[in-house]
């Protein structure tokens, strides 16, 4: 069985940095893309940054310049490294994994989400 782990969360001040981590684990035959979604109170999830397979990446105007995504193939692992927090960055942050399973049928599987809190 194919799962999403995410990891990173906590408590930063305003202005700081913080990283999350998606690590996949279990067998997929192809991933397409890694998405990063966000849902703060009161919002509707918004999708962050993604970055496909081939290593193309885009972002929310929201978090253009201040957001990177990035992955690291052998430890089968994207991140999201978040510079510059605002009090607005608050909300659960959702690893969206694109894939394809073993008879090329798409797939679509997510984290559990992980709380990012930005306060002083």
């Amino acid at each position: 069985q194919v799962r999403l782990a995410e990891s990173g969360g906590g408590l930063v001040q305003p202005g700081g940095s913080h990283r999350l981590s998606c690590v996949v684990s279990g067998t997929v035959f192809s991933i397409d893309a890694i998405d990063w979604y966000r849902q703060g109170p009161g919002n509707q999830r918004e999708l962050v940054a993604s970055i496909a397979k081939g290593g193309s990446t885009n972002y929310a105007e929201s978090v253009k310049g201040r957001f990177t995504v990035s992955k690291d193939s052998g430890k089968n692992a994207v991140y999201l490294e978040m510079n510059n927090l605002k009090p607005e960055d608050t909300a659960v942050y959702y690893c969206d994994l694109n894939g394809r399973d073993t008879r090329n049928f798409d797939f679509r599987l997510w984290g559990q989400g992980t709380q990012v809190t930005v306060s002083s």
